[in-house]
């Protein structure tokens, strides 16, 4: 990857993306620190523990939510808001045929995700003051002395235009920049919080030098999962289509072979997502009562790290995996896609059998999948608490979740190949030349 950066930079118009790209990713990382006017971060930074379940939110905002800054939302409402339009599409007939339509028919959809991330983050807004309403800095205002819900109204209208203001940055990115904005934003944030993580571990190791060894377990593990992870992202099962010659006038089409890709992985990280929203949601809710018996009680049997928690996560992982499964891949259509223009599987007649047996390979290939990533997402947690003190591993553990590593490796990965398009683009000069 670091050879198809330097190759990039010797060409002008793709060397003038990554640095508009780059400024654009400093001007996020500043807003990430810049605090919110209102709050009284010290109070918030020694505050641990209290947004427990908002770990993977502060991770992909790269610190950015437990030091409430302007964009301590990040982008996390419109990825929300995109996963939500992305369901409806399938279930909603109308979204479903708007995103047939083509460019039009994506700029609504688009809209449409806006609206949504607005409504989101508001919402998102709402609760964030609602949870450190204890701290206010009502001496930090414009108006000294200002009523609490004066001073709670404000902030919720910085983080909502913070968060909106990501999502601009976001696509600045993709229209000016090397593209995939979004990810982009999200793989600094992840980047971020790995480095502060792995810092404050060092610190903790100093101070007991017997940990040294934790630490240098934690990096040998992390490389290992770094590598499976990339070995099982590239890795696809592909099934031989054959296309029969067709005479049409005086030419002839048809004839060549193809094939089908199926991802092992190709759902990538929303079953993780998917299922850490689902267990976290009801204790996003009861937070708003934290002296409540519901609360202390959900904390205790389904909170993080609890025995029921990591069964629930990778029951719902491999449920959520299959689900993702069927509203990507259609195995019904795809065979009378192949069957209209003439072609077949080898030893499999068109329509139905087509169907069953791309049905049958894609549920094989999904519950690999989707086991891979229940072990991804338990076992380095599990094994980590394992083998070190509490509080060195819940850092270490923070800067290296098993989403955070996902997206890290996919985002990596996409951007190599966009850059190597955009250079094969501009260097291939055609047959004329």
């Amino acid at each position: 990857m670091f050879k198809t950066i330097a190759n990039a930079f010797k060409i002008k118009d793709i060397r003038k993306k990554i640095l508009i790209t780059l400024l654009l990713l400093l001007i996020y990382r500043l807003g990430c620190w810049l605090p919110a006017v209102g709050f009284n971060t010290d109070a918030i930074v020694g505050n641990n523990g209290t947004f427990g379940f908002f770990d993977l939110m502060d991770m992909v905002s790269g610190g950015a939510l437990q030091n409430c800054s302007v964009f301590a939302l990040g982008v996390s409402p419109y990825i929300t808001a995109s996963i939500v339009i992305q369901l409806l599409t399938v279930a909603i007939p109308a979204l479903e045929r708007l995103s047939k339509q083509g460019e039009d028919g994506r700029r609504k959809i688009n809209l449409y995700t806006r609206i949504a991330a607005l409504v989101l983050a508001i919402a998102q807004a709402v609760g964030i003051v609602v949870a450190y309403s204890g701290s206010f800095d009502t001496n930090n205002v414009l108006w000294a002395g200002a009523p609490t819900w004066l001073i709670g109204c404000g902030i919720v209208l910085i983080l909502v235009a913070g968060a909106m203001l990501t999502v601009w940055i976001g696509e600045r990115i993709t229209d000016l920049g090397v593209g995939n904005g979004m990810s982009l934003l999200i793989f600094v944030g992840i980047l971020s919080s790995a480095g502060s993580s792995i810092k404050k571990a060092i610190e903790l190791s100093i101070s007991n030098v017997n940990n040294l060894w934790f630490i240098a377990l934690f990096i040998v593990a992390v490389v290992l999962i770094f590598a499976l992870i990339v070995f099982v992202d590239g890795a696809e099962r592909s099934v031989p289509v054959q296309y029969a010659k067709q005479i049409k006038g005086r030419k002839m089409y048809g004839g060549q072979s193809t094939y089908i890709p199926i991802k092992v992985n190709g759902s990538g990280v929303m079953p993780i997502i998917f299922a850490s929203a689902l267990l976290s949601f009801p204790q996003l809710i009861m937070s708003f009562w934290p002296n409540s018996g519901a609360y202390q009680w959900y904390t205790k049997w389904l909170g993080s790290g609890s025995w029921v928690y990591i069964v629930l996560t990778a029951v719902f992982i491999l449920l959520f995996a299959f689900f993702y499964s069927k509203i990507t891949f259609d195995p019904d259509d795809i065979s009378k896609r192949i069957q209209q223009q003439g072609g077949f599987i080898p030893g499999i007649r068109p329509g139905k059998p087509t169907a069953d047996h791309l049905r049958k390979i894609a549920g094989k290939i999904t519950l690999f999948g989707a086991i891979f990533l229940a072990v991804i997402a338990l076992i380095p947690s599990l094994a980590f608490k394992a083998i070190g003190d509490a509080t060195q591993a819940s850092v270490l553990i923070n800067a290296f979740s098993a989403t955070g590593l996902m997206i890290v490796v996919s985002v990596a990965l996409e951007l190599d190949k966009q850059l190597e398009a955009q250079m094969l683009m501009r260097s291939y000069k055609g047959f004329l030349n």
